[in-house]
């Protein structure tokens, strides 16, 4: 959302190339992705597997939506479908945002790789730190980088259908994952 809460500034400012409505529309939906997630992890009890479960199924819906709308629009050109798609990824991303923030892994931030690159330097031996989890740290950039790699390089030569496919193909692979923690009784399940 830092994006969108930029380009809502240049818009402001007259740049062109950037949509007052799409901004505010982003960050609206976002909100509300994010709240739904704060309810759902409230309504699910402390019980962290129940909550990831539930919040994966969710994003699954959206992502495949999105899917739809990309696969079956006749112009993606046209606002409706843009609209469609903004609201559908930033419902998703909010979601994602909330899950993450109440599931608090320590250095896996989903949206904000500055952190974590900072906490890699900043905390490192040679700052005088401890260097706590720079594998982690390490991965998480590395993950992030060939998503975004990956997913360019799809959109550039193949098509958004490819992408969304993708990603919907690997929430899935992540729900299951999710499903078959659900029910445990691990430490890490209960909520803190």
């Amino acid at each position: 959302m830092t994006g969108n809460v930029v380009f809502l500034g240049f818009a402001v400012a007259g740049a062109e190339d950037f949509s007052i409505p799409a901004s505010l529309v982003a960050i609206a939906a976002f909100l509300g992705g994010a709240f739904a997630g704060g309810r759902l992890g409230s309504s699910t009890g402390r019980h962290r597997g129940r909550f990831f479960v539930v919040a994966m199924l969710v994003q699954i819906l959206l992502v495949g939506a999105a899917l739809v709308v990309a696969t079956t629009a006749l112009d993606l050109d046209r606002e409706p479908f843009q609209y469609a798609l903004i609201v559908l990824f930033a419902l998703a991303m909010g979601l994602q945002n909330a899950t993450a923030r109440r599931l608090g892994v320590p250095d896996l931030t989903t949206t904000v790789l500055t952190l974590t690159l900072t906490g890699l330097a900043a905390d490192s031996t040679l700052a005088g730190g401890s260097s706590p989890r720079p594998g982690r740290r390490t991965i998480a950039t590395v993950t992030m980088f060939l998503g975004a790699a990956v997913g360019a390089f799809l959109v550039f030569h193949v098509g958004v259908g490819t992408v969304l496919a993708l990603a919907l193909a690997l929430l899935i692979l992540n729900g299951i994952g999710a499903y078959g923690v659900s029910s445990s009784s691990a430490a890490w399940t209960a909520g803190g």
